[in-house]
């Protein structure tokens, strides 16, 4: 239904504020559908990290070492989906560690959060 209270959600959490380019899930449109992207954890951004600041934790999902990251950006900028941001300014990139907030705020329960 795109009413983008996820990424209300994501970007509150990490930002503490709303701004659809700062939540690490984007709500659009394709083809008149209502499209979902969010990191599907393919591991791109930890490959690119010089500073091995990007691992996969036990359930599969790809976190960031915000004491080994140095902020240079190159996971943002190889992420396929441009869900890994990187807001001018930070220090740190932020990307999806499934935390499941967006699925607890949808009120039509479509967003579900899946180990692998």
């Amino acid at each position: 239904m795109a009413c983008r209270q996820c990424e209300v959600v994501c970007s509150e959490t990490f930002y503490k504020e709303y701004d659809p380019d700062l939540s690490c899930i984007r709500i659009g449109e394709k083809n008149g559908a209502v499209k979902t992207t969010v990191c599907v954890q393919c591991g791109k951004c930890a490959k690119s990290c010089e500073q091995e600041a990007i691992t996969k934790n036990a359930k599969g999902v790809f976190t960031i070492d915000k004491k080994k990251c140095v902020g240079c950006g190159k996971c943002a900028e190889v992420c396929p989906f441009g869900v890994l941001v990187m807001r001018k300014g930070a220090e740190h990139p932020s990307k999806c560690i499934a935390c499941g907030k967006c699925a607890k705020s949808c009120p039509v329960d479509a967003i579900a959060v899946v180990e692998k």
